[in-house]
């Protein structure tokens, strides 16, 4: 049976809904550079997934059905309708399941640098990462991640910010952490994505090494009603070094 839990959440905005999704050991706040923009346009529902920010720590292992079980109940919480929905990284799988489960309630979606159609090798790899993380502490793994997740001049003019971004990695109940790292590494999307008819933007940066633009591609291919935007130059942390470009790509798409 899969059990719900009740996400901490904010409202802001006006105008039809967007539900925001984060990706692993973040929060809300990892949509605080678009969300200004945002809610000029929408009623922007932003939540912290079970176990991140102040959201109640899950009883026990969970997967995928129940990430989407904690989203439908918080559609029924807000008591909306029908709305549209953006995830980053993870919360780019939440996404399109949720649309998959509950076709009915999604009037688009953000697919933002996600993945799907992973070779062996590319399976491989974020493997790796999950074992590296198991044998040597998540800590002195998130080191090496630092460069996949920001490009060489933001780190070098924003340290204080990316100091930051590992804290709140670190300060994630450990357990959560790994189980969500592992949902992430271990869901593919490409047995049922033809199945996800909701309107799908797909984007991601030009240089974001695990959700690269091969795999955005052949995601775009496989949706029946997609559009691919790249990113020149950036990595993986489009939410931050790119907030008003992807911003404008969701409003213009959405509406």
């Amino acid at each position: 049976m899969t059990v719900s839990i009740d996400c901490d959440y904010t409202v802001e905005g006006s105008g039809p809904h967007l539900f925001l999704i984060h990706g692993i050991g973040a929060a809300r706040d990892a949509w605080r550079f678009m969300v200004p923009t945002l809610r000029r346009h929408f009623t922007v529902v932003s939540y912290d997934l079970r176990g991140h920010g102040t959201s109640p720590l899950p009883n026990g292992p969970f997967g995928l059905d129940e990430l989407v079980a904690d989203l439908e109940r918080l559609r029924e919480r807000t008591g909306v309708e029908k709305a549209h929905f953006a995830g980053h990284s993870l919360g780019g799988q939440i996404g399109p399941a949720y649309a998959r489960a509950y076709p009915d309630r999604v009037l688009s979606l953000g697919m933002l640098s996600t993945a799907a159609f992973r070779t062996d090798d590319d399976s491989s790899k974020v493997w790796g990462v999950v074992q590296a993380m198991q044998d040597n502490g998540i800590a002195k793994v998130l080191e090496t991640l630092t460069a996949r997740w920001f490009t060489d001049e933001f780190i070098a003019s924003h340290p204080d910010f990316v100091e930051r971004r590992l804290k709140q990695v670190v300060d994630t109940n450990p357990d959560v952490f790994m189980q969500v790292f592992r949902i992430y590494a271990g869901t593919e999307m490409a047995p049922w994505l033809q199945e996800v008819t909701a309107p799908s933007l797909v984007l991601t940066g030009e240089n974001d090494g695990g959700c690269n633009p091969r795999l955005n591609r052949q995601i775009d291919e496989a949706l029946p009603n997609s559009e691919l935007v790249i990113l020149p130059r950036y990595k993986h942390s489009i939410l931050v070094e790119a907030a008003d470009e992807v911003s404008d790509h969701l409003i213009r798409f959405m509406l």
